[in-house]
């Protein structure tokens, strides 16, 4: 006779930062995304025909709270950081127009992957800029989320071919993408 084992296994990492509905339509107040059905999408008119005709009333509750992504910004967290440096100077407004653009493609998408900012800064301006030489303006990129953060890195790659991309993703129970994205200095 076989005897049952009952294993209590480990919660996945992070689960109570999951965001979890008790059922209804959840309303962010700060950027008006509704989450229906385990998905956030850009509003009540995102949701499909289909879905709205089978909703019950158990459904029809509506409730406003801030949404995962809302929430990062709030604290000034973050889950993706991009860092670049020695931007050419004839490069600064394509590179950031690629950025902006690759981010507001994403954000149509799924409204929880977003730009957080863009700072550019001088190598006397912190400690994070140490790797940076004399003269050399430094970006910091963050986003809410990490794989968006790994995206733009592979993207500027693809377009700025000579540029050495890495992507290291922190340990430690955090999910933080770290990418660094170094241009040539001659150029």
């Amino acid at each position: 006779m076989r005897k049952i084992l009952r294993v209590k296994l480990p919660k996945p990492r992070r689960e109570e930062e999951e965001f979890r509905s008790q059922g209804g339509l959840v309303l962010c107040p700060d950027c008006h995304s509704v989450y229906h059905k385990k998905r956030w999408q850009h509003s009540v008119n995102a949701l499909g025909v289909k879905e709205v005709e089978q909703m019950t009333d158990k459904d029809t509750k509506i409730k406003f709270q801030i949404c995962p992504a809302c929430k990062m910004i709030q604290r000034g967290q973050y889950e993706g950081r991009i860092r670049i440096y020695a931007v050419p100077p004839q490069s600064e407004k394509a590179l950031e127009e690629l950025i902006r653009g690759f981010c507001r493609g994403a954000f149509e998408i799924d409204p929880m992957d977003r730009l957080i900012g863009i700072k550019k800064g001088s190598p006397s301006t912190g400690h994070a800029y140490r790797q940076a030489g004399s003269g050399q303006t430094v970006w910091t990129v963050t986003t809410t989320e990490n794989q968006l953060a790994n995206k733009v890195g592979r993207r500027i790659k693809n377009i700025f071919p000579r540029a050495k991309v890495k992507t290291k993703f922190t340990g430690g129970g955090s999910d933080v993408a770290e990418v660094v994205v170094e241009f040539p200095k001659n150029e």
